[in-house]
């Protein structure tokens, strides 16, 4: 047996979280002398203590370490230590898109915006199209690209986009449309021909990740009011080069239109 003391420090929990541990009903003592109250610790004990010590590094709660040490189907346990590592992974990547963000704001001379204004004719695609919430988007829009890719294929004369209602960015729930244009549109599934009227656009490349897209669309929209401009409906982006044409986040672009008309 080992004193708390002992097993503190073949774990690196301290004495301290470890009768916390214990009062939690999460890693008990193998025994406790009942004159003394003093813990001892069983060496078999060691291995259980150091997956606590690493769940709790990630910010598992108490209560889902308690459930995965309790749970004797190893398949169970990796699932549920999936599921928080993915949720992690979530919370990482709106951390470093926060910090693309910020960096690119706090920049003491930033480069100076290019805008094209662009009059784009009206034409028929291939679109995927729905109402969604905007906390659905990247799944929507993974799903919606998938269906396009697999109906078009070669067929694709140009890059995909997309048009997102106003009402998406406002209301945090609005219409999306995923486009490829393509001289015949197919009717499969999801997928269906659909008219993107004409458009006096404001136009501008975003370079680099998607992340930290808001700060071209701001850039953007002072240029449009710098310029006594409105902006008249859906905003468009066109995916120039993504993820599935290049593995360098630095050479992605996303063109960013919006439709405008001068004001008095």
């Amino acid at each position: 047996m080992l004193t708390i003391g002992e097993f503190s420090r073949l774990t690196h929990l301290s004495v301290r979280t470890l009768r916390r541990y214990h009062e939690a009903a999460l890693l008990e003592p193998a025994v406790v002398d009942e004159s003394t109250g003093y813990r001892y610790y069983a060496v078999d004990q060691i291995p259980a203590a150091q997956v606590i010590h690493r769940l709790r590094e990630l910010d598992v709660p108490l209560g889902d370490v308690r459930q995965i040490l309790r749970t004797p189907d190893p398949g169970v346990r990796a699932a549920l230590v999936a599921g928080h590592l993915h949720r992690l992974e979530e919370a990482l990547d709106r951390t470093r898109a926060a910090v693309v963000s910020l960096r690119r704001l706090l920049r003491p001379d930033p480069a100076p915006l290019t805008v094209e204004l662009r009059a784009e004719p009206a034409r028929t695609v291939a679109a995927v199209e729905a109402v969604i919430g905007h906390g659905d988007v990247e799944a929507w829009f993974a799903g919606a690209m998938a269906e396009l890719e697999a109906a078009v294929g070669a067929a694709a004369t140009g890059p995909a986009g997309g048009c997102y209602d106003n009402a998406l960015f406002e209301q945090e729930r609005g219409h999306a449309l995923l486009y490829l244009p393509t001289d015949a549109p197919p009717r499969t599934g999801r997928v269906h021909p659909a008219v993107l009227p004409a458009a006096e656009l404001a136009v501008t490349t975003h370079t680099g990740e998607h992340d930290g897209v808001e700060v071209t669309y701001g850039e953007l929209g002072t240029w449009v009011v710098e310029n006594a401009m409105s902006v008249a409906g859906p905003v468009r982006e066109v995916y120039l080069v993504g993820p599935r044409d290049s593995g360098e986040p630095a050479e992605w672009r996303t063109e960013i239109g919006w439709p405008v008309f001068r004001v008095t």
